[in-house]
């Protein structure tokens, strides 16, 4: 995708493409621009772009691109420029309608160009075997290739602009008239499908904008604008379905309107109420419901007379004809119903929606089908003084079917009546909403009604007539039509009669095998007797009788209606559940059945594509070879050609000529041609070298002569047109000294006001200048106090910062000594704590080395001789304790360091230490290194410097052992 810094750009390009024949890439190169996410803001070229995008979409048939290409537009300028979409969506229709319209004009057949059911469907594959096999270039092909793709792509437009346009509060005039284009365009060309399609989709419109009602551009239907646009194109729908006869999708439009004004609480325009009303007539009488359309006529002439204030007394006269014609057209009996619950709740589903949409009320006023009745619906055209409107002929009608008895002449009274109605009618002239009344659509059914009220007169007064005889009393319709008009008046329970076709006459009243008579007649007959009875023998006056002879009656009657309740209760539950379960039944075989369908259906959709891809190669592969097979032979042709006007004969007779081989030899004979063709051309070029330089020559004098006598020619002219100015001049100089002369008495006037009006504005000026300056200066008087205040504002707000800041400063000042105090405190008791554990140290120290020393002296007192240690030797408690005491403090000193030796230590220490040592050798040799009285199991523990005394264990239990006898004295260390 080619990027372009500016729009135009874009533009440009695609301009040279298509005048280079590159359509297809121009459209592209537009479409880049337009989907392309930097062109994102609404700008004037983008327009011209657009225009000339939907040019190339319309020239090639693009839907899709045409219909991305309006979407991206419309993201663009939804929220800046509408107009602009509006105008572009607008080319586009109308670019669409004038290719449709063209391709119309240039087919001479439009009915055989436009035979096509459906405008999205593909051509069947019957068509295309059929066009491959019969090889038909007819007329008739050729205007269908020629004019329906052009209507699709035209339906296609509307589509696409109406699925753009959809919800859009800002172009609801545009959609609706859109949709109004649609609807022509069916109705033009009568297309039924693409009707229903269309209507289908502004239905689903509708929908979605009910549903999602949190949209941005949401149009808002209670705003009588749109309100109003909504209900013209939905009537505008009513009218194209009524006009193409599809009446179906007309009651569906019917539906429509009355959901809308249920949607939006309101009533629509008398006007069109009145179109609503007429349309309900045309598919009610359609649709053989002849009293819902009787209903709607009334509902018509109520809003002609109490609206229509133009309304002449002949149009008011027929249309109370029409009225009163299509009541009496209402069959004079109920239709007979099943008695299933199903099928009565649905018939009184329909008849409340019937008079919903006749009544047109937001809430149902009608509750059943008693409310809509004919005889209700006649006794209220009576009251309303409908009847007293209508024409003579219809008023005598009237009262002989409805109220007159005429068993033997009702038919020849009738019958003039009735030829005079047929030729009523017409179109209104004050009523142009309305379409052309016709009082003769009502006489078949006049005519039924009456054959209907003389069989129900007849079977009062006769109980058995011939079959000719009644025949001559309806001179309307054969027997065989009376026949079935009895029938089905019989089977509605409207008159009792049969008809003995053996014996040739009608028999009237209850004779019937399933006659009231013939079925009840044993209750009749039970009821005659009881009253016999009861007559022969009355029944006595006091209760206490009765009850002594059946004392338990009272129970016995409700013991036995209460049975007989339950039974029908369970009867009718069996019943419901019997219909409930063939429902069901119904229900699962229907959905079976489609089921199946739809496989098939696609099995058969999948194997029609599949021949359809297959014929359409095996089509391909064909016309390619009849393309070339027609190339090669033109090629043959136009060597044969140029062989006979060369006079050479390059190919031999029989000799077998391929493709391949007249393509070359047709190549060779080309090449000839144009190399020769070539000599001739520079032979001629330059034989018009030498012409065209003889030409020049001989005509450069003449040039040159020619020349001059245009400078002559130019001079004079010249001078003509200079003497002519200058008198001109000279004119308007003396006319404008006239005029100065004539002015100049009016100059002291002019002074004069001239004066006037500098003074004035002088004046003016000055008050101005005077009002400028002292606003200007209130001006500055304020600002200057508003930036005395705002400089006040500012040195009282720095200087609370400033004093908040000193005060912040002063608390972290302070905490920070405090913390360096701290710091002091905790060193400082470090420090004595430190002195005072070197204290302790240098304590133990000395401790550890007087231990050393005794240690050594007890192990050199062991090499002593026996006899020495055999001296009796007393020893002092002062001596005896401290030895004790460095008998205890050996553990502590074996572990510490031993000190070095050169102290200086008592005599009498040392003596004690040699008697020590030597009864410890005599009395209790020390402990091996591995005994387990000793430091440790693992052996003996090396003595400081590395030397091989005991243990500090052996030794103390050994100086337990000898000195434990002996304690200190109190005060001792």
């Amino acid at each position: 995708m080619a990027n372009y810094t500016k729009p135009e750009n874009a533009l440009k390009r695609a301009d040279e493409l298509i005048n280079v024949g590159q359509k297809q890439d121009a459209l592209q190169a537009l479409h880049d621009l337009i989907t392309s996410k930097r062109y994102r803001a609404w700008q004037k070229p983008l327009e011209k772009i657009m225009f000339k995008y939907l040019d190339l979409c319309v020239d090639l048939k693009r839907g899709r691109f045409a219909k991305d290409g309006l979407i991206q537009y419309r993201i663009v300028c939804q929220q800046v420029n509408v107009s602009s979409l509006e105008e572009v969506i607008k080319h586009f229709l109308h670019l669409a309608t004038e290719k449709a319209e063209q391709a119309r004009s240039q087919a001479d057949a439009l009915e055989e160009a436009l035979d096509v059911d459906d405008l999205e469907a593909d051509r069947k594959p019957e068509d295309l075997q059929l066009s491959i096999v019969s090889g038909e270039k007819g007329k008739d092909r050729s205007d269908r290739e020629l004019v329906t793709p052009w209507f699709k792509f035209l339906w296609e437009t509307y589509r696409t602009v109406l699925e753009i346009l959809r919800n859009n509060s800002k172009l609801e005039a545009l959609y609706a008239m859109t949709a109004h284009k649609a609807f022509q365009f069916c109705k033009q060309y009568k297309r039924t499908t693409e009707f229903r399609r269309l209507c289908e989709i502004i239905r689903n419109h509708l929908a979605n904008l009910n549903k999602y009602r949190d949209q941005r551009d949401r149009p808002d239907l209670s705003a009588p604008e749109s309100l109003q646009l909504y209900l013209d194109t939905r009537f505008e729908q009513l009218k194209v379905a009524t006009e193409l006869g599809l009446w179906q999708e007309a009651f569906r439009s019917v539906e429509d309107i009355y959901g809308l004004m249920c949607m939006v609480k309101k009533t629509p325009k008398s006007s069109l109420l009145m179109v609503y009303y007429s349309k309900l007539t045309e598919i009610f009488w359609i649709s053989s419901s002849h009293l819902y359309h009787a209903y709607a006529w009334f509902k018509l002439f109520s809003l002609q007379k109490n609206f229509n204030k133009n309304l002449s007394q002949k149009d008011l006269q027929l249309i109370a004809s029409s009225v009163v014609l299509a009541a009496l057209s209402v069959p004079p009996f109920e239709r007979a119903h099943s008695a299933s619950h199903l099928e009565l709740e649905n018939e009184k589903e329909r008849n409340l929606r019937m008079a919903n949409l006749i009544g047109f009320n937001l809430e149902p006023k009608f509750e059943g089908r008693d409310m809509l009745s004919r005889s209700a619906l006649l006794s209220e055209l009576v009251s309303r003084g409908v009847l007293s409107c209508a024409s003579q002929e219809v008023k005598d009608l009237f009262h002989v079917l409805e109220h007159e008895f005429h068993p033997l002449d009702l038919g020849s009274k009738i019958q003039p009546l009735l030829e005079k109605i047929s030729k009523s009618g017409g179109k209104l002239s004050s009523a142009p909403s309305l379409p052309e009344v016709q009082l003769s659509q009502y006489v078949p059914s006049l005519e039924k009604l009456a054959t209907l009220r003389l069989l129900q007169q007849v079977s009062k007064i006769y109980q058995t007539i011939r079959i000719g005889s009644l025949s001559q009393l309806v001179p309307f319709f054969e027997f065989s039509v009376v026949e079935k008009i009895s029938v089905d008046a019989v089977k509605n329970n409207f008159v009792a009669m049969k008809v003995d076709h053996m014996k040739g006459v009608v028999i009237f009243g209850n004779l019937g095998i399933e006659s009231d008579g013939l079925r009840d007649h044993l209750a009749v007959f039970a009821e005659s007797l009881s009253k016999v009875r009861a007559m022969l023998y009355p029944v006595p006056s006091k209760a206490s009788k009765l009850c002594g002879i059946v004392p338990n009656l009272a129970d016995t009657v409700e013991k036995e209606h209460k049975r007989l309740l339950a039974r029908k209760t369970i009867i009718e539950k069996r019943k419901e559940d019997q219909e409930r379960q063939q429902l069901e039944m119904e229900r699962e075989e229907e959905q079976k059945r489609l089921k199946l369908q739809k496989l098939t259906e696609e099995a058969e959709q999948k194997r029609l594509a599949a021949e359809l891809l297959e014929r359409r190669k095996q089509r391909i592969l064909r016309e390619i070879e009849e393309k070339e097979l027609e190339e090669a032979q033109a090629l043959l042709e136009d060597t044969e050609k140029r062989m006979k006007k060369g006079k050479k004969k390059t190919l031999l007779d029989g000799e077998k000529v391929t493709k391949q081989t007249v393509m070359e030899r047709a190549l060779t004979e080309q090449l000839k041609e144009r190399q020769e063709m070539e000599k001739k051309l520079q032979k001629l070029a330059k034989t018009m070298d030498y012409l065209e330089r003889a030409k020049r020559e001989e005509a450069a004098p003449l040039i040159e002569a020619a020349y001059q006598r245009r400078l002559v020619e130019e001079r004079e002219f010249y001078e003509r047109e200079q003497q002519r100015e200058v008198e001109l001049s000279r004119e308007r100089h003396e006319s404008d000294l006239k005029e100065k002369n004539r002015l100049s008495r009016m100059l002291n006037n002019k002074e004069i006001f001239q004066e006037q009006v500098i003074s004035r504005r002088q004046a003016e000026f000055d008050r101005i200048r005077t009002e400028r300056e002292e606003r200007i200066s209130q001006i500055i008087r304020a600002r200057k106090q508003d930036r005395d205040i705002k400089r006040k504002q500012i040195y009282y707000l720095r200087c609370e910062q400033e004093r908040i800041t000193k005060l912040k400063e002063e608390e972290e000042a302070r905490k920070r000594e405090e913390a360096e105090k701290r710091k002091k405190e905790e060193a400082e008791r470090k420090a004595k704590l430190d002195e005072i554990a070197e204290k302790q140290r240098q304590r133990e120290r000395e401790l550890e080395e007087k231990e050393r020393l005794r240690r050594e002296a007890l192990l050199r007192g062991t090499d002593a001789p026996l006899t020495r240690l055999a001296e009796p030797t007393v020893t002092p408690p002062a001596v005896a304790a401290p030895a004790a005491a460095a008998a205890a403090q050996a553990p502590a000193a074996a572990q510490a360091p031993a000190p070095a030796t050169g102290k200086y230590v008592p005599k009498f220490k040392l003596r004690t230490a040699e008697a020590s040592g030597s009864a410890a050798s005599t009395s209790t040799p020390p402990p091996p290194a591995d005994d387990h009285w000793g430091s440790n199991r693992g052996g003996p523990r090396p003595g400081p410097r590395g030397s091989d005394r005991p243990s500090g264990d052996s030794w103390r239990s050994e100086g337990r052992s000898t000195f434990g006898s002996s304690r200190p004295r109190p005060g001792q260390r």
